[in-house]
Order: C-alpha cells, then sequence, then structure tokens
C-alpha cells in the first residue's frame, strides 16, 4: 500500500486567550494521496486555513504530526524546512494582500528561486520567470508591473506563478478564488487543474464554496469549530451526506431554478459552541436537530462507517 503524499495525526493548534485556549484544530487526521485534491470546507472561523498553515509549519503545532511521505517535518529544524520549503508552498486567499507592493512581477516571481538559490544566473532566472509567466497565462509586458497596476484575476496568476517557481509537490490553496469575479474565478479553477495534471501536483483545497469544491476536489473533508466531522470521495459526500452539519451545508447551496422558489429551506438554528476550553462531545450538538444526550457525554470517534467514507456522530459510532 503507497504511503501517503501528507498525512495528519491528531493535528492540533491552540491559541492562549484571556479566557482560555482556543482550539482552532483539534484532533485533526487526513490523508492526502499523490497527485490528488483534497477540499476542506465548514464556515467561517471553523479552522480550514489554520490547518493548512500548520500542515506548511507557517505556523507551529500544539500537537500531533505531519507525515510528508512518512516523515513527521514537525521535527525538522530550521535547515531541514529550508529544504522543504520546496516541495511545498502556498497559495493566498487576497492576492493583493500577500504580495509585495513594492516589486515588480519579475521580482515577486522569482524571489523564492533568490531564497533557495536554486537558479544563481541572473539570465536563467528572467528565463525562468517567463516560462512561469506563459504558464500561468501572464503576459510578458506585464514583467515590471506592480501589482496595484493589475486586476484581482492577474494578481492571482502571480500568486500562482510564485507558488510554481521551486517547482513544489504540495500546494495549499487557500480560498485562492474567493476574492476573485465568477468568470475570473473559472479561470483560476481550471488553470489549477490544468497545471495539476501537467505537473502532478497534490493540491490542499480550502474554501467555503461547496460547488467549487466539488468541481476540483478528489476527496472533502468537512470541518466544524476545529474538529473534521466528515470526509469521504467528493461523489459519495455528495450523493450520501451523514453528518446534519453536511447536510445542511448541502442544503444552503443555491438551486437556480425557479420552480424551487417556494421550497422551504433547512436552516441551522442555536448558538455556535465556544472553541475556547470545548467541552467534550459533539461540537455540532447545540445546533443539531438531532442532539442526544449521548451527543455530549464523551468524545465522539472519528469513525469509517462504509469504505473510504467517515463520519463523527453518534448515530454512526
Amino acid at each position: 500500500m503507497s504511503v501517503p503524499l501528507i498525512e495528519t495525526k491528531n493535528l492540533q493548534k491552540y491559541f492562549p486567550t484571556p479566557r482560555g485556549m482556543l482550539h482552532a484544530v483539534d484532533g485533526v487526521n487526513l490523508a492526502i494521496e499523490r497527485g490528488n485534491t483534497l477540499g476542506v470546507v465548514g464556515e467561517s472561523g471553523c479552522g480550514k486555513s489554520t490547518l493548512g498553515r500548520v500542515i506548511l509549519r507557517l505556523l507551529d503545532a500544539t500537537g500531533g504530526e505531519v507525515l510528508y511521505n512518512g516523515e513527521n517535518i514537525l521535527t525538522y529544524n530550521k535547515q531541514q524546512m529550508l529544504q522543504m520549503r520546496k516541495k511545498m508552498q502556498i497559495i493566498f486567499q487576497d492576492p493583493y494582500a500577500s504580495l509585495n507592493p513594492r516589486m515588480t512581477v519579475s521580482e515577486i516571481i522569482a524571489e523564492p528561486i533568490k531564497v533557495c538559490q536554486t537558479i544563481t544566473d541572473k539570465n536563467e532566472m528572467m528565463d525562468k520567470v517567463y516560462e512561469l509567466m506563459d504558464t500561468v497565462g501572464l503576459a510578458q509586458r506585464f514583467v515590471n508591473t506592480y501589482p496595484h497596476e493589475l486586476d484581482g484575476g492577474r494578481r492571482q496568476r502571480i500568486g500562482i506563478a510564485r507558488a510554481l517557481a521551486l517547482n513544489p509537490e504540495f500546494i495549499v490553496c487557500d480560498e485562492p478564488v474567493s476574492a476573485l469575479d465568477v468568470s475570473i474565478q473559472a479561470q483560476v479553477l481550471n488553470l489549477l487543474m490544468d497545471l495539476q495534471d501537467q505537473r502532478g501536483l497534490t493540491y490542499m483545497f480550502v474554501t467555503h464554496n461547496l460547488s467549487v469544491v466539488k468541481h476540483i476536489s478528489t476527496e472533502i473533508a468537512v470541518m466544524y469549530l476545529g474538529q473534521c466531522v466528515e470526509r469521504a470521495t467528493s461523489d459519495e459526500l455528495f450523493a450520501n451526506p451523514l453528518h446534519p452539519y453536511t447536510q445542511a451545508l448541502l442544503a444552503a447551496i443555491p438551486i437556480p431554478n425557479l420552480k424551487n422558489r417556494g421550497k422551504p429551506r433547512q436552516t441551522i438554528r442555536g448558538e455556535v459552541t465556544s472553541p475556547i476550553n470545548p467541552k467534550p462531545g459533539c461540537r455540532f450538538a447545540a445546533r443539531c436537530p438531532y442532539a442526544t444526550p449521548e451527543c455530549t457525554a464523551q468524545d465522539l470517534q472519528f469513525k469509517e462507517v462504509s469504505p473510504g467514507h467517515f463520519v463523527s456522530c453518534t448515530k454512526y459510532q
């Protein structure tokens, strides 16, 4: 059996607050096979982006393991992580905030190459910059342009080119299309999928847009208040959602059909549980229409209920 490219074991990230520890990521177990895309979905504040950053060690984990090709990179020193950076990259959500406004397009794309010293000759470096611009569909006339002179779609293409500069194997896409117009979203998504086919890339695609995640993902993980509550293949999750939170998320997807105008919508009621020092049990119980005393009695197991379909719910324990 092949080793997953990325695997997390009981991964935790807590932040200290005046009221206690905020459990942003709490006991997450994931595996991403080489060449696949794992979509991570959930409402704002559920820990999706934090999970991606902890996997890349942009944030230090509180506990658990992050395995890259079977090796725990949380034990790596600074020099070892510098080498790992060549294999792991990130595309940020806001292309304007993540680009240095004082650097030109060529300088931004060349920056990781300079830092890691993969190319030292200036002419070779510029050739590589032009090649990357062509790869992401960015015209070479923008080579000396600054980010503020470009639209959002072109800025995000710069971010993608920068992520590809070191020929990585794994890329965390942190809501890369949420700040873009719908027509531009489709272009960037198709670009990411083409790059995956051409280069054999492995993605972790963080988003709150379920239509987008269905389009691009091989497998989907649903997060709620720092925990993964359900994970399955894309087709299986949409055809057979098991967790009440997943069912509510899918019910919220707008259906572009006038016949559905009068159809009642499934809404999530109740107060969101505090992620600061949370009590044992299901964190969705306060908002779940099927909650029983058993749901809050103890922490639930993330159980495989059918091949490749995992869920954390008392209905399936």
